[in-house]
């Protein structure tokens, strides 16, 4: 037993430095592995935060150029035929959308569906206006809908206090 001893001490002393060097060479390596992920994060930042802010700047000019105020100014009825008119105004909104459908890449999920939204509440207060029965031609349209949001904030300015909101917390 006199004998065992001196192993016993030798194999325990053994099993504690070798926990000991285990426990700091995994803690070195997840240090390690942490600064390079940081790395590689840092330098990937760089490359889209540039690609991320022309995003927003395209989402910015798709809501300024939706917004009603804007919307109807640019797009004068060429005729009296309501329902032309109306299907040339969701017609522009559609087609200012689908053109910058890509940026939903570079955007928040959030900030994607307040864009959406803004476009469909938009399209929805067209044609309501356009089934109100005192409007029957489409510069009373122009007039009702010019009227509605003069008063108000449209979804289009809401949008982009959304959009200035997380644009900000970029930096």
């Amino acid at each position: 037993m006199d004998a065992l001893l001196p192993y016993f001490a030798s194999l325990l002393s053994a099993i504690i430095v070798g926990v000991i060097a285990y426990v700091f060479f995994k803690t070195h390596t997840d240090n390690e592995e942490g600064r390079r992920r940081f790395l590689i994060h840092k330098e990937a930042q760089g490359k889209v935060l540039p690609l991320r802010l022309q995003a927003f700047e395209r989402v910015t000019l798709l809501l300024e150029r939706i917004d009603p105020n804007s919307l109807l100014i640019r797009s004068k009825p060429i005729s009296n035929n309501l329902e032309l008119y109306e299907g040339t105004l969701i017609g522009n909104i559609e087609q200012e959308y689908e053109h910058n459908l890509t940026q939903q890449v570079y955007l928040s999920a959030e900030s994607w569906n307040v864009v959406k939204t803004t476009k469909n509440a938009t399209i929805q207060a067209i044609r309501q206006a356009a089934m109100n029965e005192k409007v029957d031609t489409a510069a009373k349209l122009r007039e009702t809908l010019l009227n509605h949001f003069l008063g108000e904030s449209t979804p289009s300015q809401k949008a982009l206090l959304y959009i200035k909101k997380e644009i900000s917390e970029l930096f």
